[in-house]
């Protein structure tokens, strides 16, 4: 993966499940004609930017970024929601959304090593779909861990989202809903990802 400000200089937006940084310094394409170069964009480059958007932030693969894509449209998933349903669902980014850790890279290594637990049960899959109900938590031993504490103390690098809740001691949350368009937290063009997936 390249270096994770040089694609969100080059994609022009933050990204926050990919990192904390910001572009702000240099808020331009990386390279040395990346401030002065003006050119127009085709529909192509434009659709593969905003799926590179989706891709970058959630930190899936092709195949998984694929699979979602076109069960949300199987499925019709359209009731006010959004086509990025099954990613925002995915375990790492729930666990990131409730700030318990700081990008979704760091949520997945968490939810790998076996530190959370969906309705009392250990799940180590970062691609676990979560369902509206879900209990989630942190074993005792991860609430004493030097970077989660961090995380919670900094809290939610975006603002939580209407589909989860949080315990009022931060170590637990719970599935409340499904995700809606405005709980995507960057700004992504679905229509332009969906076309592209549709050529």
């Amino acid at each position: 993966m390249p270096p994770r400000v040089k694609v969100i200089r080059r994609l022009g937006t933050p990204l926050p499940g990919l990192t904390r940084k910001t572009a702000d310094r240099r808020p331009y394409p990386p390279g040395m004609h990346g401030p002065t170069r003006r050119r127009r964009k085709s529909d192509y480059r434009r659709q593969l930017e905003e799926k590179q958007k989706v891709r970058f932030h959630y930190g899936v693969s092709e195949t998984q970024m694929r699979r979602a894509i076109g069960k949300t449209a199987r499925d019709e998933v359209q009731r006010g929601g959004t086509r990025l349903e099954m990613l925002e669902r995915r375990l790492d980014n729930v666990v990131f959304r409730l700030g318990w850790a700081q990008t979704i890279p760091a949520a997945r290594q968490l939810v790998g090593h076996g530190h959370v637990r969906v309705n009392g049960r250990r799940v180590d899959r970062p691609g676990y779909t979560v369902k509206s109900g879900d209990q989630l938590g942190l074993d005792g031993r991860t609430r004493l861990m030097s970077r989660v504490i961090a995380a919670i103390e900094e809290g939610p690098q975006v603002a939580l989202p209407g589909y989860l809740a949080r315990d009022s001691e931060l170590f637990n949350g719970r599935v409340v809903g499904e995700p809606s368009r405005k709980d995507i937290p960057f700004d992504v063009d679905e229509m332009a990802v969906i076309e592209f997936y549709a050529r």
